[in-house]
């Protein structure tokens, strides 16, 4: 009997190196019959529940795969079990898992696969992270860095892109580094292996398709870019991806602008010089590097500048709540705009502190 878990951030690389562990492991087996798969839902019993459904973990899909895992191959050398979603797995089924590893099935191949929805999820996969270490393996994808995952797979394409190419499709992708293989799939389609491609070759085949972090807009709006920072707040609105299935609400945006001038607003201290006084500022939260851009921020906005942004949130923060009948994306809209016009006034003026 052997064991793997499949770890990964990004899904679509998980699911490459699962596919991959999967193939070496059936070897010759045919996968009709050496193959099962199961997915485990997700499910809402609280821990009480947990602890009083032990028995019934045998009658849910783990169950059955346990089952499966547990039964003589047919027709094949081996049976390969793959089980999808463990993190929703209740506190009866890890239990179950664990009295399963101390049998011996020589013939199985268990394969578990990190994901799910339930609110345990990140605490349940390290429970069983912690059982696999001692008699599996762990399995994961190369750096998923979206700026490694390009530089891989075009190298396993054939392909090479000039420096403003490749900051264009990183762009396009955002932090959806597993959209990465199919966009170089399909260039390496259209131009052939051995190709170099420019911009103007490449551009045709992307879209603002993958998800973007929170901090594109705060980043775009600090440098006054108008455009750049609105074009970013409609990404965020408007875009899904496997790492993000739903786009984000304006009331998320909102918060996180109000948690972003808060910590500016800690570090409007002219006590505060250094990186490390900002960080402990800060809470010790994040790197001194990290606190000394925030630091220098504050600074080019001061006193005046942040008290206008916090006239501007107060303001948009209503409206989102029905203040004013205007819509949601077009009150956000001007917020960021707003913001990122205060950064360039503020610029100009050189930032003002109060005494």
């Amino acid at each position: 009997m052997t064991v793997h878990l499949v770890k990964g951030n990004d899904p679509i690389l998980r699911d490459e190196a699962l596919t991959t562990l999967v193939a070496e492991l059936l070897g010759d087996d045919d996968r009709a019959f050496a193959l099962e798969e199961f997915t485990i839902p997700a499910d809402a019993r609280t821990d009480a529940e947990d602890e009083s459904e032990e028995e019934e973990s045998w009658g849910t899909p783990f169950g059955s795969a346990l089952n499966a895992a547990s039964t003589a191959p047919m027709m094949t050398s081996k049976r390969v079990v793959v089980v999808r979603d463990v993190g929703n797995l209740s506190g009866a089924e890890v239990k179950s898992f664990e009295a399963y590893l101390e049998a011996e099935v020589a013939t199985t191949e268990l394969v578990l696969v990190v994901g799910g929805a339930a609110r345990k999820a990140a605490a349940t996969t390290t429970a069983i992270e912690k059982l696999v270490q001692g008699v599996g393996e762990i399995v994961a994808p190369g750096s998923e860095k979206p700026k490694d995952v390009l530089e891989r797979a075009t190298r396993d394409a054939g392909l090479r892109l000039a420096p403003d190419a490749a900051k264009l499709v990183l762009a396009s992708v955002g932090d959806d580094a597993g959209m990465i293989p199919s966009v170089v799939e399909t260039l390496s389609s259209a131009h052939g292996t051995g190709a170099e491609l420019e911009v103007a070759e490449v551009e045709p085949y992307l879209s603002d398709v993958g998800a973007i972090p929170m901090w594109d807009l705060t980043n775009a709006i600090e440098r006054g870019d108008i455009p750049e920072a609105l074009a970013v707040l409609q990404r965020l609105l408007t875009v899904t991806s496997p790492s993000q299935p739903k786009a984000l609400d304006p009331l998320q945006v909102m918060g996180y602008l109000h948690g972003h001038y808060r910590r500016l607003l800690r570090l409007d201290d002219p006590q505060i010089r250094t990186n490390d006084e900002a960080a402990a500022a800060l809470g010790g939260r994040g790197s001194p590097k990290s606190a000394g851009f925030r630091l220098r921020q504050a600074r080019a906005l001061g006193t005046d500048g942040l008290r206008q942004a916090f006239d501007h949130l107060a303001v948009a923060d209503l409206d989102l709540k029905g203040e004013r009948a205007i819509p949601p994306d077009t009150v956000m809209a001007v917020l960021v705009a707003r913001l990122a016009a205060l950064t360039t006034r503020s610029a100009r003026t050189g930032g003002k502190r109060r005494r």
